[in-house]
């Protein structure tokens, strides 16, 4: 995580994940991109959910409850960047 005082933009954390997303957890041919829907279309499994959540809570500084963890914040790239946005993303110094 960076040692920056003030938290990520909404558009930073988008290209952030959408990087890891598609280096590191997709399992679909396609690349994904921000408004893809990750979960029912298959382009992201359970254990490619587990890793973006502790991808979130290790480059942003976030602690996520798993119960926060549906389809409303994490279903697309957007989604899980407005998620963060609203949790407080690297607001950590």
């Amino acid at each position: 995580m960076s040692e920056n005082s003030a938290a990520p933009t909404a558009e930073s954390i988008t290209t952030d994940l959408l990087k890891f997303i598609n280096a590191e957890v997709s399992v679909s041919p396609e690349e994904v991109v921000a408004d893809s829907d990750l979960l029912l279309s298959g382009a992201v499994d359970s254990l490619g959910v587990v890793r973006i959540t502790q991808w979130m809570e290790d480059e942003l500084g976030l602690e996520i409850d798993p119960t926060e963890v549906t389809l409303e914040n994490f279903q697309t790239v957007q989604r899980m960047a407005a998620f963060c946005q609203r949790s407080g993303a690297a607001a950590k110094t």
